[in-house]
């Protein structure tokens, strides 16, 4: 269906991470109609709070983003409107009758949260920035709006039509469409509040200072002001905050006039205001003016030769924005402006010149040699035991479908582990020599015992061992960059081992082998042996078969999948300066600085808290699939964490580390599932008759009536499960008190905090 922009005034996701596509009036009020979400906000609203992040979400502040993606950078239409979120329950009522009374801004909106707060919409009249309605709005009802909810990206979640308490029929006339120029302006502007969003956007030419601003320059060497902004604030800490906002201004003013002639007018044209009045700017300007010039600063001349920042203008200037890119507009970068998750030092220069649409995959493919660097630590997880940081990843895609970018990546993480081990690898050439060069009745030499760290895929068992007992506890790596040819220099009773072997280096098991024989190696030692591997689909197929997808290696894996190349435009990718190289060296020194215990509650408790959650989906489901997975996904995702807690640094841990190993530990679920959950349901159909999956979109224990009997349950399943299993069901639901038994042969639902 076409819609017509003029119809468009909002974007709806299926949920907060999900893609927000515009939606018209018929779209919003069909979905808060819906009887699904009504019993969500009923559950919701009788005590399960992890039910709220399921809900779907609309976008307030506006109407369309870029591919879809909800970030700053990527708003393509944002809507002169502020939503206040009253965090006190139960004054929905009061606030509404109060503000239709007399109301210092035309309210749009007024609803009652799903949990009994309250959200009104308002019109930001021009000039106006977020803090001053804020403050008006708190004036007029008596209570103080949430500080938070006021950026271009935020969403709200859904509620149903009976929460609605006032709506105006301006609330679903969006702003006129931005312009072509405007729009790009917008995608590179990564400092702009809903405030200033569009005024930023449009170089806010309603202000009397920059009338006729037309005359200056909005680019400098082809760059836009905007982009060298945007990457200014990503070398320097990120945007300012409340309390430092004027003396980073002044820095970056002071930095930036060297590129524009140092001219008072120009500065006040290209420098974000972050709620500033022009009276606050000139002075800020006029300060940063006063210092006597010394010329393009090393920073700012280092930004202007990023070749990214170079590669992403002249994609701008061409007009090829990627927007055409299949794999941009369904695999959008999960990290930067309006995400949530910040990535520290090591992972985000990794990413430095690398499509958005490959990020995870280059991602998950460091993780686990950053893992290897930092095997002196140990952690505590969620089940009370000491765990190290056993990783091993698989990147699959089609051929050509640039996994190289990876193995780009990899190479100039192992640079240390390679520059130690062509030191050991070169006393053991020399003590083979001496050794194969000795006299008959000449001792042999002895052996050196050189730790090397860095093994091919393709190393046989007995080498391995050999290295293991060499390690002195530290975590071997290996690089593939292909899967097949693993598969193919392993014979059956080889790659069987070596199964074995990666299984146990998850938990650093225990290994061994014992031949009675010198040539040899024997010995028992534990395994720790990191690896990331490159393959293709056909190859993950042949090396995870049916008759092997039980042996718990699959669910051990950090599976990352490449974008869909079909027919898609070559990938334009940028080069990493020796900058970035360099604090990649840097993350690697600090993690092989760390060792002990590092303590880690906050993590474990939201790894904790993700995975019950989970338990309980897959138990509404029956998916065993999603059962089995959830666990080590979680340990995977807890890891993850770890790594990017250590990278930052600090002694607790930050919200973004936290966020960080959620979405690791989800992205490994459901690309675990996508690649061997067909294979593992289909042993499970076959080794014990258990239920086939069914409905990963509505759970099958939602849809039974409030009093059902075991006929209800077999009919929702369709035969696929036999009487048998769908009793064990029964009998787990009652166990964790999801339903109570009522008579022979019937239960019904309970109703309270321990439904689910």
């Amino acid at each position: 269906m076409v819609m017509s922009e003029k119809n468009v005034f909002t974007c709806i996701g299926k949920g907060h991470g999900a893609p927000c596509l515009p939606a018209t009036r018929e779209d919003w009020e069909k979905l808060r109609r819906e009887p699904w979400l009504k019993q969500m906000c009923e559950r919701i609203e009788r005590g399960d709070e992890q039910l709220k992040h399921r809900l779907p979400v609309w976008t307030p502040h506006c109407a369309e983003f870029k591919n879809n993606h909800r970030a700053i950078a990527d708003a393509v239409r944002p809507l002169s409107r502020l939503m206040l979120d009253f965090d006190e329950k139960g004054h929905t009522d009061e606030i509404c009758a109060r503000l239709l009374d007399k109301s210092p801004l035309v309210p749009l909106l007024i609803e009652e949260s799903v949990r009994r707060g309250t959200h009104v919409l308002v019109e930001l009249p021009d000039g106006m920035d977020a803090t001053t309605a804020q403050q008006l709005m708190h004036e007029a009802t008596g209570f103080q709006p949430d500080a938070a909810v006021k950026d271009v990206s935020r969403c709200i979640y859904m509620v149903t039509e009976e929460h609605t308490k006032y709506v105006s029929e301006r609330l679903f006339e969006a702003d006129p469409p931005l312009t072509r120029q405007e729009e790009k302006a917008t995608a590179l502007t990564h400092s702009a509040p809903l405030t200033t969003a569009r005024r930023s956007a449009t170089l806010d030419t309603s202000s009397s200072e920059r009338q006729g601003c037309e005359s200056f320059p909005t680019t400098f060497k082809g760059i836009p002001y905007a982009s060298i902004i945007a990457e200014w604030w990503h070398r320097t800490g990120g945007e300012p905050q409340e309390g430092e906002r004027n003396v980073k201004l002044y820095q970056l003013a002071v930095n930036l006039r060297a590129i524009c002639d140092n001219k008072k007018e120009v500065l006040m044209q290209v420098m974000p205001r972050f709620g500033l009045s022009d009276a606050e700017m000139r002075s800020v300007i006029d300060s940063a003016c006063k210092e006597p010039p010394k010329g393009i600063s090393k920073m700012m001349q280092r930004i202007l030769e990023n070749e990214e920042l170079k590669m992403k203008s002249e994609e701008l200037v061409s007009g090829n924005d990627g927007a055409d890119d299949p794999q941009d507009i369904s695999r959008p970068s999960p990290f930067g402006e309006g995400t949530g998750v910040r990535l520290p030092i090591g992972l985000k220069e990794s990413l430095k010149g690398v499509p958005p649409s490959m990020h995870m995959p280059v991602l998950c493919a460091v993780l686990p040699i950053a893992a290897a660097y930092a095997d002196g630590v140990e952690v505590e997880y969620c089940n009370g035991q000491l765990q190290h940081l056993g990783l091993m990843s698989i990147i699959r895609g089609e051929q050509a479908s640039g996994k190289s970018v990876c193995k780009n990546a990899v190479d100039v993480w192992k640079r240390q582990f390679d520059e130690e081990d062509a030191l050991a690898r070169k006393r053991e050439e020399e003590w083979k020599e001496r050794k194969k060069s000795r006299k008959a009745n000449e001792k042999a030499p002895e052996d050196p015992h050189v730790l090397i760290r860095m093994v091919p895929v393709t190393v046989s068992c007995s080498t391995l061992l050999k290295r293991f007992k060499n390690a002195n506890n530290h975590t071997l790596y290996s690089f593939g960059e292909e899967l097949d040819t693993l598969r193919k220099t392993n014979g059956a009773g080889s790659w069987s081992s070596k199964y074995d072997i990666y299984r146990l280096s998850f938990d650093r098991g225990e290994w061994g082998q014992d031949y009675n024989s010198d040539q040899a190696e024997s010995g028992v030692v534990k395994v720790a042996y990191n690896w990331t591997m490159l393959g293709t689909e056909g190859a993950m197929r042949k090396c995870f078969k049916q008759d092997n997808i039980e042996n718990g290696l699959s669910s051990r894996i950090l599976v990352a999948e490449m974008p869909d190349s079909s027919f898609s435009k070559m990938p334009r990718f940028g080069r990493r300066s020796a900058e970035d190289e360099a604090r990649i060296q840097e993350a690697v020194t600090r993690l092989r600085s760390v060792s002990g215990l590092v303590d880690t509650p906050r993590l474990r408790k939201a790894i904790d808290e993700w995975v019950e959650q989970k338990r309980v989906e897959a138990a509404k489901d029956i998916d065993h699939v999603k059962d089995t997975y959830r666990k080590r996904a979680a340990v995977i995702g807890f890891r993850c964490g770890v790594i990017h807690h250590l990278l930052r640094g600090g002694s607790s841990e930050s919200k973004s580390s936290i966020d960080f190993a959620v979405m690791m530990a989800e992205y490994a679920l459901s690309q675990q599932i996508a690649a061997f959950g067909e294979a593992l349901q289909s042993q499970y159909v076959e080794a014990s008759g258990e239920c086939q999956r069914y409905g990963c979109n509505h759970s099958v224990f939602d849809q039974l009536p409030p009093t059902f009997t075991l006929d209800d349950l077999r009919a929702l399943k369709r035969g696929f499960c036999s009487d048998g299993s769908l009793r064990k069901i029964i009998s787990r639901w009652h166990r964790d008190k999801w339903i109570e038994k009522t008579d022979k042969g019937r239960w019904r639902k309970v109703e309270g905090p321990q439904a689910p």
